[in-house]
């Protein structure tokens, strides 16, 4: 789950983390309210859980409550990489002498968190690492010790502070550290963290990716989260179905994360745009197969519905009642290529040719038959 700027500053300032002062707004009028009530200039910034909007025109700066009046009503309403903008945030606009960057993510290659700090801030890590390898420091922190003083004291010299300054960086480290543990942070970052012309440092930015499976234990942030789920999201998550919306017209279930990923990555290689991530999950009941076609089937982007199972504790017969359960009550009929693999697969393949529905042998051939249905013209998926 993705906390969006405010949210993950509101985080930080309980943990004693200095942050700009500023209003969250729903409005325009809200907006020249909250800046009446603020110092200029101002910074307005459109609150979605999204990286990169400065780029995409969603940060911009005024100078006048009159100013940010205007920028609010550009700004809300507007989509930044595909999420309407509906909160804005008002703040106080800075004096800065340096940015600096400072984050704590998970390594799954080193299977631990790792510290990451960089002597320049307010652009992606990423971007800087390649451009700029020398500024980026990364350390491999011991799940039993976590951040220690010295480590934090080690990537505030790798910064080139001493003295006070050293010290103040040392206890925003391990502050920032102590939030990304209680909250099961995958991903806690201030980028950038600002040092003001007055020798202070703030957040200017933060973003916070709580993982979705210790939601249980915070449950001030379970109902935000379905908020921010798409529709789909939202109903595959009442049936325990793990689901993405993607961008094309081919509809892909399939059980097992791992299987569904290798199917997205053959629809690509045969020329075909998956409309969606969706695994059932391992011994997936007839009513949980069935939410899920119901699903695509009622999705107006799905042309094709691609089903793509490898029955273990999966049993082919049950996925099969599903399929058949869903396309009977919806009464929704849209082109099918099915793979059936494994545990009672022949009385499964039995219970759907009794509908006229084929099922082949192998994902390629299952994918192709797929790709060629969506093209609508006769002709199976070719490689690229």
């Amino acid at each position: 789950m993705k906390l969006v700027e405010y949210e993950a500053k509101d985080v930080l300032k309980r943990y004693g983390i200095p942050v700009p002062q500023g209003i969250v707004v729903t409005s325009v009028e809200e907006a020249y309210k909250a800046a009446c009530k603020l110092k200029p200039p101002f910074a307005v910034k459109a609150q979605v859980p999204v990286s990169g909007r400065g780029k995409a025109g969603g940060i911009l700066f005024a100078y006048s409550p009159d100013e940010v009046k205007v920028i609010a009503e550009k700004l809300l309403g507007m989509h930044i990489k595909g999420l309407p903008v509906k909160s804005l945030l008002i703040e106080e606009k800075l004096s800065i002498k340096k940015e600096l960057y400072f984050g704590i993510t998970v390594s799954r290659v080193d299977q631990t968190y790792i510290m990451i700090a960089s002597q320049e801030g307010g652009v992606d890590i990423e971007e800087i690492a390649e451009r700029s390898p020398e500024k980026v420091m990364t350390l491999r922190l011991d799940p039993w010790l976590g951040l220690q003083p010295y480590h934090a004291r080690l990537a505030a010299r790798f910064m080139r502070y001493s003295g006070d300054a050293l010290l103040s960086l040392e206890n925003i480290f391990q502050s920032i550290y102590r939030a990304g543990m209680d909250y099961d942070a995958e991903l806690i970052e201030v980028n950038p963290l600002a040092e003001t012309i007055d020798g202070n440092f703030v957040a200017l930015d933060a973003r916070i990716v709580v993982d979705d499976n210790a939601l249980f234990r915070h449950k001030e942030l379970q109902e935000k989260y379905f908020e921010l789920l798409s529709p789909h999201e939202r109903e595959a998550a009442k049936h325990d179905l793990a689901y993405v919306d993607l961008d094309g017209d081919l509809g892909i279930i399939c059980n097992g994360a791992g299987l569904t990923m290798a199917t997205i990555d053959v629809v690509h290689l045969f020329g075909g745009r998956p409309a969606n991530f969706l695994d059932v999950g391992g011994g997936a009941s007839p009513e949980r197969i069935a939410a899920a076609v119901k699903m695509l089937l009622l999705n107006p982007k799905v042309k094709v519905i691609l089903i793509n199972i490898l029955g273990g504790i999966t049993r082919c017969d049950e996925v099969a009642k599903g399929i058949l359960d869903a396309l009977r009550s919806t009464g929704i009929k849209k082109p099918l290529a099915v793979r059936l693999v494994g545990t009672n697969e022949e009385q499964g393949r039995r219970m759907l040719s009794e509908l006229g529905i084929s099922v082949v042998d192998s994902m390629e051939d299952a994918v192709r038959q797929a790709v060629g249905m969506v093209r609508g013209d006769g002709r199976d998926g070719d490689y690229r």
